[in-house]
């Protein structure tokens, strides 16, 4: 990218952007910095300002705290891009990749590049976030000043790259610092198979967010992984001349090791800062307004004038956080400044608080961790066996802190405490375990009219107490009206609770909360019973037959449809306007009008010849981007409708399923061909499921996942359906997982001794959850609403008589199965392929070569026979 720009001292304050805009630099393209312009721009900042970016990496913007995963191969580097370089051409940002801002002149109000190529600003923002704190240990560096090779941070995507080439060449690494990012380092070189010691020197792991108690439950749970940890003992030390040997703890102990990972603690990046004259002290210092405070040391001129300063790299009343919250409030603030969106905006600092998956282990942490003062209350829950620690700290009947480990559900009802400083219920207990209603009544009862109810909607007590007094009188009528309880569910029980004190006994219960859909006014059970008595098999019929005054409800066709297409198989009357528009056309539409196509690759596994098509089609039909799906797929983006059936007929494969409510796909790892760790044939055994399930009509979407060993490579334990092989030819069954929006491990149904034992298990739960769901609902709220030992005995022990029944309607089903993608060649309507009005698209992300950074890396393990897709986005 060029660095050419205009040289020259700047007046202060002149303006030399075009038409009449202000410069704006932004030194640093982490997190923070690219945050901040995501606000500005919401807030109308590209028509006030000619925007520059200078950032260290030769990347885009992506998210740092995924590094992790991308080390322990759970996701790939394009999965965590947030801005690839187009979104910033899109949005007229230039972009330096690459390029380290070497000086500021505050009063030239200029910037000077490694180049040698000066920038003017009329505005800078500093964003230039923290390095690895390197330990003061000897033999850590050589002469030259760089780390002795083997030795590395876990900071950016170079170190990841790094870590991950060395783990494939060695086999015993160090952690040093077991905070979060030692302990997500440690575990993923862990799962690459490697010997891994952590030593830290507090007394407990995590010492920044947990007390000692929880530091040893995470400690048990983290050596359960193969990992040793040393804690309460400093590294003095590394060994090795050309590379690195091991380390030396203060005690004289020596551990081996061919990689030493530092993640003791950041130090902010407050040089260049630092050289231009402003004020830092542990950080850049800053004001409310964000803005940098000149040391004046430099003839009194207000240097600071026009900088400021957002991220890791700033201190603000004393503080320097190292939290992703709290940047984004910073960054939010510094919009509305720079903008005047909102004149009187200041920051005043956070309430931090931490919800985290550490090796695996869920925590949630706010606040204190133990008391400090006298009068402080702390209420301890903890039952290490099953890896569970709970605490609050509560001061002058507020919620000062919480720690949760293993168990995290009360987090949502503690973030509220903590954030809105809510009255608690007298016995403490309740904030830990549900233990009666009675007292959490009076917490509702004394809630200010003010304090915000619902967090994801901005739903405060008074909006539900009117909305009671206008008229509704049920829980779901107010939860229509506000939109209480629409987002994460989590503040569903305290708006119930506000409804019915508003109410004041004249609470009502709206029926339609069990009706399958609006506008039939039947449980499912109930419809299903009416709908098979009466033998109906289109939607029309079931409104004429069923619905009140036989009345049409646009609501309830899409459910209905999918009912009807479950119970009736090949008999169903297929009715277009009983469909939303992906299942008529038979893929996803998109936010420019365009289709998502995406081609069936059974268990992730495809061919050169499918490869080649896919190629073929992408070229000929200018689709604007081809993405690999998290369901080992690929997506391709940006097809117009009209052209639906032809790529469909070029590319000659089945439909993915990517866009109703059906079976959609089975991940896989490679299993016994090819890993040495696999104990099943993972990929087999997934073509097979599949191949029997595919496309089935089902209330939700479903994700099904076999892996070949508990290391879990394709997670199936967070599917809707997952199938683990454990030796000796056995293989787990689990059921309800999520890894969405919502997080949940899928429930142990069974184990069984072969790969047939596997299909008939699943191929039962899923009838069943066909049959007994309710529209819309996944299977992470199916299974827990039924209970685990229902589900087992119905399943497996054939209480109620139910299981030959369930087999005999699946087999049906499969028997039923057609490509729907063949109504490419007789469409059921005219206009079914029919665009009405012409396209414009949105500009989309080109497709990256292979190869290209962030893109898809070429397998070295790879045959010229079947290709293993892996991981990529979410489908």
């Amino acid at each position: 990218m060029a660095t050419t720009t205009t040289q020259g001292a700047a007046v202060p304050g002149q303006r030399r952007g075009g038409a009449g805009k202000r410069r704006l630099v932004v030194v640093g393209n982490g997190m923070a910095g690219a945050r901040t312009l995501e606000e500005l721009l919401e807030r109308g900042g590209g028509e006030m300002f000619d925007i520059t970016v200078f950032g260290d990496e030769p990347y885009g913007n992506y998210n740092r705290i995924m590094l992790s995963h991308v080390l322990a191969g759970e996701d790939d580097e394009s999965g965590i891009v947030l801005n690839p370089p187009e979104w910033y051409a899109e949005h007229g940002i230039d972009l330096r990749c690459g390029v380290r801002v070497t000086s500021v002149d505050v009063h030239a109000r200029e910037v000077q590049d490694a180049t040698g190529a000066t920038t003017p600003y009329d505005v800078l923002v500093l964003a230039t976030g923290s390095s690895p704190r390197i330990p003061p240990m000897e033999g850590v560096r050589r002469e030259d000043g760089s780390l002795l090779p083997g030795v590395t941070g876990f900071r950016g995507l170079d170190d990841t790259r790094a870590m991950l080439a060395a783990a494939r060449e060695h086999r015993c690494a160090v952690v040093v610092g077991g905070g979060l990012l030692g302990l997500e380092a440690a575990h993923g070189l862990r799962a690459h198979g490697l010997d891994v010691t952590v030593v830290h020197s507090p007394a407990h792991l995590m010492n920044q967010q947990l007390d000692a108690a929880a530091g040893a439950v995470l400690r048990t749970g983290i050596e359960r992984l193969g990992v040793t940890v040393h804690t309460g003992v400093r590294t003095s030390a590394v060994t090795g001349d050309e590379r690195v040997t091991g380390v030396v703890l203060a005690d004289g102990r020596h551990l081996p090791a061919d990689m030493v990972v530092l993640t003791a603690g950041i130090t902010p990046n407050a040089e260049l800062a630092l050289r231009a004259g402003l004020t830092v002290e542990r950080a850049v210092v800053v004001d409310d307004r964000m803005q940098c405070v000149d040391t004046g040391l430099a003839g009194g001129v207000a240097g600071a004038d026009g900088v400021y300063a957002v991220g890791e790299c700033v201190q603000h009343r004393g503080v320097v956080y190292g939290l992703v919250a709290p940047l984004w409030e910073q960054a939010g603030v510094l919009a509305d400044v720079l903008t005047g969106a909102d004149p009187t905006a200041e920051y005043h600092g956070s309430r931090t608080a931490t919800k985290l998956k550490v090796a695996g282990v869920d925590v949630t942490a706010m606040g204190l961790s133990e008391p400090e003062r006298e009068g402080d209350e702390l209420v301890v829950v903890s039952d290490s066996s099953r890896g569970v620690h709970q605490s609050v700290v509560v001061r002058d009947g507020r919620l000062a802190g919480a720690t949760l480990l293993g168990d995290v559900r009360k987090g949502a009802s503690l973030q509220q405490a903590f954030d809105r400083q809510l009255p608690l219920p007298e016995d403490r207990l309740r904030l830990l375990l549900d233990l009666g209603d009675a007292a959490q009544e009076k917490g509702a009862a004394d809630l200010d009219d003010d304090a915000q109810v619902c967090n994801c909607n901005g739903v405060t007590k008074g909006d539900i107490v009117g909305a009671v007094q206008g008229g509704c009188t049920s829980v779901k009528g107010v939860m229509d009206a506000t939109r209480a309880g629409k987002g994460c569910g989590s503040c569903k029980g305290l708006v119930g609770q506000l409804v019915e004190l508003a109410a004041d006994g004249g609470l009502t219960e709206d029926p339609s909360v069990h009706w399958y859909v609006p506008g039939v006014p039947l449980r499912k059970d109930e419809l299903v019973r009416a709908i098979r008595d009466q033998h109906l098999t289109s939607v029309s019929a079931v409104f004429a037959a069923l619905a009140p005054d036989g009345e049409h409800d646009a609501k309830s066709t899409m459910g209905l449809t999918s009912l009807l297409r479950t119970l009736w198989a090949d008999e169903v009357v297929d009715e277009r306007g009983g469909r939303f528009i992906n299942d008529r056309v038979h893929a996803n539409i998109q936010r420019d009008g365009t289709f998502s196509v995406v081609p069936q690759m059974k268990g992730g596994v495809t061919t050169p010849d499918q490869l080649r098509k896919i190629a073929d089609v992408a070229e000929k039909y200018d689709v604007g981007m081809i993405k690999v799906t998290g369901g080992q797929r690929i997506d391709l983006l940006g097809i117009r409708k009209e052209d639906l059936p032809a790529v469909w007929a070029d590319l000659g494969m089945p439909s993915g399923y990517a866009y109703g409510k059906s079976m959609r796909t089975v991940k896989t790892c490679v299993g016994t061909d090819y890993c040495r760790f696999g104990l099943g044939d993972s990929t087999q055994l997934g073509i097979d499921m599949e191949t029997r399930f595919q496309g089935l009509e089902s209330p939700a979407k479903i994700k099904m996942a076999v892996v070949g060993c508990p290391r879990n490579c394709a997670e199936a334990y967070v599917k809707d359906v997952g199938v683990v092989a454990v030796g000796s030819g056995r293989w787990e069954v689990y059921v309800g997982g999520a890894a969405g929006a919502s997080v949940r491990k899928g429930d142990l149904l069974t184990t069984v001794s072969s790969p047939g034992e596997v299909m008939t298990v699943v191929g039962r739960f899923v009838q069943l959850y066909r049959e007994w769901g309710s529209w819309l609902e996944r299977t992470y709220d199916f299974v827990p609403r039924l209970g685990l030992e229902r589900l087992q005995k119905v399943l497996l022990e054939d209480e109620g008589g139910l299981v030959a029944e369930l087999d005999e309607r699946l087999e049906a089903a499969v028997g039923a199965y057609r490509d729907p993608w063949a109504e490419g060649q007789e469409p059921r309507t005219p206009g079914q392929f029919r665009t009405a009005l012409p396209l414009v698209p949105l500009p989309l992300v080109p497709s990256r070569p292979m190869g290209a950074p962030g893109g898809l890396q070429p397998d070295a393990h790879s045959s010229s026979g079947a290709v293993p897709v892996t991981a990529g986005a979410s489908s």
